[in-house]
């Protein structure tokens, strides 16, 4: 089963700009969705944020926040979907890794 990370945004929303912004700086893939362009988008916001459309909404497989830092959402990553976290792992990254107790420095891909 293919996972993916998904960010529920609306147009103007700071919240959305910064969890985005801080994403990207991070390096991690993700879809994002416009809720006002998506009727279908704006009712799993609903069902996940007590009948709001509070946004930025995030999912990670099972792991669902409303308005989580960016922090939140790498530590939901690897606990979730590890496979999604990037390749070379900025700071935040390394950091959400090791508060799960993921502390391997040593690069896997050779041996």
């Amino acid at each position: 089963m293919s996972q993916e990370v998904v960010v529920y945004t609306r147009p103007g929303c700071p919240f959305c700009t910064s969890l985005r912004a801080g994403l990207r700086r991070e390096g991690l893939e993700f879809t994002e969705v416009d809720i006002w362009q998506d009727p279908e988008a704006a009712a799993v916001v609903r069902s996940i944020a007590d009948g709001n459309e509070t946004v930025p909404t995030v999912v990670v497989g099972s792991w669902s926040a409303v308005n989580p830092s960016s922090r939140a959402v790498l530590e939901a990553v690897a606990q979730h979907a590890p496979e999604l976290l990037p390749a070379q792992r900025p700071s935040a990254v390394r950091g959400a890794l090791n508060a799960l107790g993921f502390s391997k420095s040593k690069d896997s891909t050779h041996g």
